[in-house]
């Protein structure tokens, strides 16, 4: 079996994904291959694999390489992390609209700088797939890269290629639930519609019990949906405690409050789904307890991972061994064992989001055997949700086309259209496109 990591070189991704995958028996004995456009990283990976390979006693076989047929020849599952432009052109997709009056609390997703990001990786990933089709058309590809959802999109609709997208968000946010509510992460089972960031629960069983009324319950004993938002001088709460949880997720806690169904990603992706939170009357999303991560702070993180891989390779720092949570190695353990596993996949919608288009790429629980990957439930969400998933499936659509073909007038709709990016002036609108297009064209050949 050969499993390749493109973006391979990540100091963030690449050290979790090689642990999760050398510590899943059905995959011992496995060849796994780093590939990279940047060699520099590539041989501390190497080393890091070797050094798990032999604490976990996988059996595995490690290369990397820059060359990407190269890495993909041969290969029987592709996990795609990837960041075109890096954090130079990240930058660029933060502070371009802040010039403008548009603050994002992270940038990757939707919005402008989603956006953005999109028409940066989306014929990367397009070309990743193509090549797959030549060497390796039988693989399944794995990707974890965002705009999750544009990216997955594009590839499922202009290739053959198998592929899901996947996402911790859901699985964290039940988690954090299951510890406050001192359960087990198994106990929290819900029913999922919705697109990647935004994935909508309507229902929710915990331990046969309506976890929606739990949620409510907890909100409540905290003193409604206002009580939650952060007051300077109050008391922290308990750790680990519900009222802990609901100050965590006042945003996600305010929309059941107000449109009956929860939406469970962390509050700073949710922010960017709408114009109303991140604005200068909420502090930029401040009395939400929303923070807008910085270039700089990204910097500080990136720091952190080098540093923890230069400590476990020369021994100052114990091996990270256990499973991290992602889902990469759970769903390929589950492919290859046929065990069923339940998670939340990013794939063509076939019905189970029947408010969303045939085709869009939606994010649902999905079950994932030997059979392949498929949509557990069919889930139809309140009006309200329904007709923000639409708007932003709309954009996503547009941006996929544009993308792939290098139409600047569909960009530009896809920007005037979206809530967070089109919501001032569209002269101003389309001056801010500009700018976004000018300083990231280097890596936007398609618009040349």
């Amino acid at each position: 079996m050969q499993i390749t990591i493109v973006g391979g070189g990540s100091y963030q991704w690449t050290p979790e994904l090689l642990a999760d995958l050398l510590g899943t028996p059905s995959l011992h004995g496995a060849h796994i291959v780093l590939e990279d456009i940047d060699p520099a990283p590539l041989p501390r990976m190497e080393a890091l694999a070797g050094r798990l390979n032999e604490a976990l006693g996988a059996r595995a076989t490690v290369s990397s390489t820059t060359e990407q047929r190269r890495a993909l020849e041969g290969a029987d599952y592709v996990i795609v992390t990837i960041s075109t432009g890096g954090f130079a052109s990240m930058a660029v997709d933060l502070d371009v609209p802040e010039r403008y009056g548009i603050r994002q609390s992270v940038g990757d997703t939707v919005g402008p700088g989603g956006i953005t990001r999109a028409l940066r990786n989306i014929p990367v990933l397009v070309g990743i797939a193509s090549d797959m089709e030549q060497v390796c058309p039988d693989a399944w590809l794995l990707n974890i890269t965002n705009p999750m959802t544009v990216l997955t999109r594009a590839v499922t609709a202009r290739t053959s290629i198998r592929t899901v997208g996947l996402c911790h968000e859901v699985g964290n946010w039940c988690l954090d639930l299951a510890i406050a509510l001192v359960k087990p992460a198994e106990s929290v089972r819900p029913r999922v519609a919705g697109v990647n960031h935004f994935p909508v629960i309507t229902e929710l069983d915990i331990d046969g019990q309506d976890g929606i009324g739990v949620l409510r319950q907890i909100v409540a004993d905290a003193g409604g949906p206002a009580a939650l938002a952060p007051v300077a001088g109050r008391p922290e709460a308990d750790p680990f405690t519900p009222l802990d949880f609901a100050r965590r997720h006042v945003l996600s806690l305010t929309f059941l409050d107000r449109w009956g169904a929860v939406p469970a990603a962390g509050d700073r992706h949710l922010a960017e789904f709408l114009p109303s939170v991140l604005t200068e009357d909420s502090g930029w999303g401040a009395d939400y307890g929303i923070e807008c991560t910085t270039i700089a702070e990204r910097e500080r993180h990136q720091a952190g991972y080098v540093a923890d891989v230069e400590a476990w390779l020369d021994g100052s720092k114990d091996l990270q061994t256990w499973q991290s949570g992602e889902l990469p190695g759970p769903v390929i353990d589950a492919l290859v064992t046929g065990t069923p596993l339940e998670a939340p996949v990013n794939i063509p919608n076939t019905g189970q989001c029947p408010d969303l288009p045939e085709g869009a790429v939606v994010e649902s629980i999905g079950v994932v055997d030997a059979d392949g990957v498929r949509g557990r439930d069919r889930v139809v969400t309140p009006p309200p949700f329904a007709e923000l998933l639409r708007r932003h499936v709309a954009v996503q659509e547009l941006t996929v086309e544009a993308a792939l073909t290098g139409d600047r007038v569909l960009a530009g709709a896809a920007y005037a259209l979206a809530p967070l990016a089109g919501r001032g002036d569209l002269r101003r609108t389309d001056a801010m496109v500009g700018e976004l297009m000018e300083h990231t064209g280097r890596w936007l050949p398609q618009f040349t």
